[in-house]
């Protein structure tokens, strides 16, 4: 299974492409705060990834402003092929309040 479900902060937004068949590409980068338990004792989380989204969650993404909160769906694999670099693509999200709890 290759599923990721979470609550981030869109923090960049690259310009819109298209590949050569014409299909828009959305390059961002996302932030996640939270708190976790591991091991009893709690953790804070606080950093910063790529993502990727295409075609129409792409074109919706594109609209979004800076500084948003968002729940994501979507799917972890390489940014290109022979390399080890992780890219969470995009494949689902919903906009969530200027200020959400987060659990």
């Amino acid at each position: 299974m290759n599923k990721v479900q979470l609550r981030v902060i869109l923090s960049e937004i690259h310009a819109l492409r298209y590949t050569p068949a014409g299909i828009s590409v959305l390059d961002l980068v996302l932030a996640h705060q939270s708190e976790v338990v591991e091991a009893g004792h709690p953790r804070q989380l606080d950093f910063e990834f790529e993502a990727r989204a295409v075609g129409e969650v792409a074109e919706a993404l594109s609209l979004v402003e800076l500084g948003s909160y968002l729940d994501i769906e979507g799917f972890l694999t390489t940014t290109r092929k022979n390399t080890r670099r992780v890219l969470l693509h995009i494949q689902a999200f919903k906009k969530q309040s200027s200020n959400p709890v987060i659990v």
